[in-house]
């Protein structure tokens, strides 16, 4: 029963992080590479200040339960889950020492004006966003092998239970 309530809060807290991350890959920084950069640096400036608790906690929340899950689990079930929270834990590093110190560099110009060097600076900003968003989904992809998800989808189109391989916990024992 535990590792059942630890696989949901991870399946919740790693979609939740690829979520969050896919939505920002795939309208947010289309939609700053359009607009004034003015508008740009202020909007940033501001989302990043809203973000910093949510995308924090989640990062955090999907390290940890997939971690915990690894603790709990042994043999292929370890391994997927323990590689779901290390790459949890790179989307934090990637955050923390790859956007962070360029958020407070996009604050800073927001309030004077970008240096003539931003065009590269914020592309290495969106580098980073794509690393710690690839991250996140490769986390989630994981811990949906974790759950079985794969299993029953092949179950559903290969015709039965005994096409499908057995990786992951037996969920109901536990």
């Amino acid at each position: 029963m535990r590792v059942r309530l630890v696989l949901g809060l991870a399946l919740l807290s790693t979609g939740a992080l690829a979520g969050a991350f896919g939505y920002g890959a795939a309208n947010l920084v289309p939609t700053f590479n359009v607009v004034p950069l003015d508008m740009r640096l202020s909007f940033h400036a501001q989302l990043m200040q809203m973000n910093g608790i949510t995308m924090q906690g989640a990062m955090g929340m999907s390290a940890l339960s997939a971690l915990a899950l690894a603790a709990m689990t042994r043999g292929a079930s370890r391994w997927l889950a323990g590689g779901a929270g290390l790459l949890a834990v790179v989307s934090f590093l990637v955050t923390r020492f790859g956007n962070v110190p360029i958020n407070g560099r996009i604050k800073q110009w927001a309030a004077t004006s970008a240096p003539a060097d931003h065009a590269e600076i914020l592309a290495r900003w969106e580098a980073f966003n794509y690393a710690r968003t690839g991250a996140a989904f490769a986390a989630f992809a994981l811990l949906l092998r974790f759950s079985g998800w794969g299993r029953w989808v092949d179950s559903q189109t290969c015709g039965g239970a005994a096409a499908v391989d057995q990786v992951g916990p037996e969920l109901d024992s536990a």
